[in-house]
């Protein structure tokens, strides 16, 4: 991850991107906020698969760093606990929503 430098941004471009994101159509956002959701579980899948990997290469003698391994896996771990939370967070909502009068 690269850290960008902000002496070059304006402090007015984030309200700018904001307003031109805002008038999108609730397809568009329908469609926008799915891949974002299918991209997220992607890279939850991705790092699980690696650390997997990774398990299985120690596991047979392949040259691999211990503290690798156990670094993948603490981070897949870590991707999956926050998927799952948000998961359950979302659930909870859907059910406040359902409890509400109409």
């Amino acid at each position: 991850m690269a850290i960008q430098s902000v002496l070059n941004v304006s402090p007015n471009a984030g309200i700018m991107n904001a307003d031109l994101q805002s008038k999108s159509t609730p397809a568009e956002a329908q469609k926008s906020f799915g891949a974002f959701l299918k991209d997220a579980i992607q890279d939850v899948n991705i790092k699980q698969v690696e650390s997997d990997n990774m398990t299985t290469r120690l596991v047979m003698g392949e040259n691999v760093e211990l503290h690798d391994v156990m670094i993948a896996s603490q981070k897949a771990t870590i991707a999956l606990n926050a998927t799952m939370e948000i998961r359950n967070k979302v659930v909870e909502a859907y059910q406040e929503i359902i409890r509400m009068p109409v």
